[in-house]
């Protein structure tokens, strides 16, 4: 059956708004896009756009599904059962896609259940937005992620973790540069894998045409990752203008995942997190925020992820992260943007999805209001009105 979103307002994803056009699906893809809604066969659906907007499909960049946002996630996802972890992460899928992320990047595993989540959706076994998983991050041994990481020492044993990845079915290669907040007795400044580890990583995802990214708070840890060859730096927390140089020059994406620290700051002790979290959360959050503008300023590719799972970061809330943004210094519209054209890049999908173009998956959300009004009308639950991905209403899928 042929669909068509008929007469409104269409953001393209790369800059362009058209006024009034009308979207035409059939099976999986776009077919065109054009000013009149004439012409269309007769047994076409059509969906009126009318006050709305018709977005490409969010991309969420950054998500755990297999974690819950409790106030101590990473200490649940270690001490509860597989089982129950995968039902968990089933449902946290499900919200993910309901709220118009119709792709997402799992940074972060366990025991390989994102890859299985993975396949199920892709299967139409489940509900969810189509994932790209790294299976579980590689660390050193009682690094930042531990819990549900694969710890690896040296050059060698990174190289056999990285392999192990993509022997299990991993599409990128994560790697933790640096300590982080959620992990007890280390520091989000600090060093972690070193620069001959994780280049030895990464060229194992690139030989394997597999991209990389890695969780990156300190200066040292992220220049680390750059002059290894990374592909995007996660948080960034501590960005130095040589960094913000050498990342505009070899076009590394930046992912600062705002919501992660914001939601700590505002839940704080008095929500159960963890005091040391909160402690550390206080003294990075200043650093963060200062080198997102820098990095704005300078011309950095900016592109949404959220660490949805994190503390109070709920999945199916992944898109208050765009005003987060634009409370940072974006533009609505190059927040929105980040969360469609450039984070189709950041996916190396830019052919398939994250603009709405002919030929384009069809995966696009009609948005109860225009958020270029109203950057903040994406923080309220009624604000999507439909999600389809791949040519399916969500409600028809199976």
């Amino acid at each position: 059956m042929k669909t068509a979103f008929v007469d409104g307002r269409v953001f393209i994803g790369d800059g362009r708004v058209l006024e009034h056009a009308t979207v035409l699906v059939e099976e999986d893809k776009i077919v065109s896009i054009r000013e009149t809604d004439s012409g269309l066969d007769q047994d076409t659906r059509t969906i009126p756009i009318k006050g709305a907007v018709l977005f490409p499909g969010f991309i969420d960049c950054h998500v755990h599904l297999v974690m819950d946002a409790s106030p101590d996630p990473m200490k649940s996802v270690a001490g509860e059962s597989l089982a129950l972890t995968t039902l968990k992460s089933v449902r946290h899928a499900e919200k993910t896609l309901s709220a118009g992320v119709t792709t997402v990047r799992d940074l972060g595993g366990k025991e390989g259940i994102d890859l299985v989540l993975k396949q199920a959706i892709a299967s139409g076994l489940i509900k969810g937005p189509r994932v790209l998983a790294s299976g579980r991050p590689i660390c050193m041994t009682g690094g930042h992620g531990w819990p549900m990481g694969r710890e690896a020492d040296g050059p060698d044993d990174v190289r056999r973790a990285a392999r192990e990845q993509i022997k299990a079915g991993a599409d990128i290669i994560k790697l933790m540069a640096t300590g982080g907040v959620l992990t007890p007795s280390v520091e989000p400044g600090c060093a972690q894998l070193t620069y001959e580890e994780m280049k030895a990583g990464i060229e194992v995802a690139h030989r394997a045409g597999k991209k990389t990214a890695t969780h990156a708070m300190g200066s040292q840890g992220i220049m680390d990752a750059l002059r290894a060859g990374i592909d995007s730096i996660e948080h960034g927390i501590y960005l130095t203008d040589e960094i913000i140089s050498f990342m505009i020059e070899n076009k590394v994406f930046f992912i600062p995942t705002i919501a992660a620290l914001h939601h700590i700051e505002k839940m704080g002790v008095a929500g159960g997190i963890p005091a040391w979290a909160v402690k550390k959360s206080a003294v990075v959050a200043p650093h963060h925020r200062a080198s997102i503008q820098k990095a704005h300023q300078a011309g950095v590719a900016i592109a949404m992820g959220t660490d949805a799972g994190t503390p109070f970061n709920y999945h199916g809330k992944n898109l208050m992260e765009i005003p987060l943004l634009v409370r940072h210094g974006l533009s609505p519209l190059e927040a929105l943007m980040a969360a469609t054209g450039i984070a189709s890049k950041v996916l190396g999908m830019e052919n398939q999805i994250g603009t709405i173009e002919q030929g384009k998956m069809a995966d696009l959300v009609l948005v109860r209001q225009n958020p270029l009004d109203d950057i903040d009308i994406l923080n309220e639950s009624d604000a999507i009105v439909r999600v389809m991905k791949s040519g399916k209403f969500m409600e028809d899928e199976s």
